[in-house]
């Protein structure tokens, strides 16, 4: 059977419908853990770059997950939570000048305008820190659950993860990069925190070998998928629309997927991911896979 979720039919309603009630569930999730009241105000500053913004992909991804395998929702939620901490930190400090130099994030003021670069700096520190202390609750998750949680998330953010394909990235600029490249430093850059946050979610749970690797599998197509989509959509939408400048990684001489394949070509080669994600899935073993499909699909037809 084919587990596409088409618009317009029962199943698309079905998935709409979960996707709203996870973000709510995440939304409030953030609100109550990120703090207020902090030293000299640096949770003023935490909460402008987390709470009310972004899809939280990454956070239903955990929760899709973590359904899927029919794991322990309390640790997803916090699973869930942990790893937009990691994704907001690492839009803070990438939209610092000494990175990519950006004003608008969300469609807002980037942080640093906002408070300042220092501020800025420690706020994605103290995000990055309080994504760990979520982990690992002295009650309700268990110990060897937390280990492999932590360890999910801190490989993903680091130097063989999103920091190493952002220095990729930093050192690519006015290079023409071949599509075995481009695609391996967006593996690190953005999907290597993707892909985790599927892992995340079955880490929540019992899974065997052959679900564990096709999920894995479909982070891999997913997260690159979303950049390809990404570097579409930086060429075809406004930034009012992006909720971020548009047209800045041209602008300033980075490859992109649409400079290496064209328009058509890096449309084509997103459907082509998303057709190994849905196929993946299928040999997964795994009943419940719709939310990961939906959102598979999601981040392929998504307008900005």
């Amino acid at each position: 059977m084919d587990s596409r979720v088409t618009p317009g039919s029962a199943n698309a309603f079905v998935a709409a419908d979960w996707v709203r009630e996870a973000q709510q569930r995440v939304e409030q999730a953030l609100s109550d853990w990120v703090p207020a009241v902090t030293p000299a105000d640096l949770g003023e500053a935490m909460r402008y770059a987390v709470v009310g913004g972004g899809k939280r992909l990454r956070p239903l991804l955990v929760l899709a997950a973590c359904m899927a395998v029919r794991g322990n929702h309390d640790a997803a939620l916090r699973a869930a939570c942990a790893v937009e901490l990691i994704h907001a930190y690492s839009l803070v400090h990438d939209d610092l000048p000494c990175m990519d130099n950006d004003v608008l994030r969300r469609g807002k003021p980037t942080a640093h305008v906002q408070f300042g670069e220092a501020r800025a700096l420690l706020a994605g520190d103290a995000l990055q820190a309080l994504a760990f202390e979520l982990l690992t609750p002295p009650e309700g998750v268990p110990p060897a659950m937390q280990a492999e949680l932590c360890r999910l998330l801190a490989r993903a953010a680091g130097a063989h993860g999103m920091a190493g394909g952002q220095a990729i990235d930093l050192a690519s600029v006015g290079l023409a990069l071949g599509q075995g490249q481009l695609s391996e430093m967006h593996r690190l850059k953005t999907g290597a925190l993707l892909q985790a946050s599927v892992l995340m979610g079955a880490a929540c749970g019992a899974v065997d070998a052959r679900a564990r690797q096709a999920l894995a599998q479909y982070g891999a197509a997913l997260g690159l998928a979303f950049q390809v989509v990404d570097d579409v959509l930086d060429c075809t939408q406004d930034s009012a629309t992006l909720g971020k400048t548009a047209g800045k990684d041209a602008a300033c001489g980075k490859p992109t997927f649409v400079s290496l394949m064209g328009l058509a070509g890096a449309r084509a080669h997103a459907r082509q991911l998303l057709d190994e994600a849905r196929q993946v899935l299928r040999t997964s073993g795994l009943a419940e896979t719709q939310a990961l499909v939906a959102l598979a699909e999601m981040v392929v037809e998504r307008q900005h």
